[in-house]
């Protein structure tokens, strides 16, 4: 029985991590990717727009 305590472990992790990846792919495009892109696109705008309104040692 020692062999099947040995196995549980991997087994188990096995089963969860393919889980995982299940649950990543499904999440992936749909109608959910429109609204995923514009927050992603939203939030670079804003990053773009404070790099930008801060003053560049050059400007000085």
């Amino acid at each position: 029985m020692d062999y099947v305590s040995a196995l549980v472990p991997p087994v188990v992790m096995a089963v969860f991590f393919i889980g995982l990846i299940v649950t990543m792919v499904k999440s992936q495009g749909g109608d959910k990717k429109a609204k995923e892109d514009a927050a992603v696109d939203a939030a670079i705008a804003r990053a773009e727009a404070a790099r930008q309104a801060t003053p560049q040692p050059s400007d000085i």
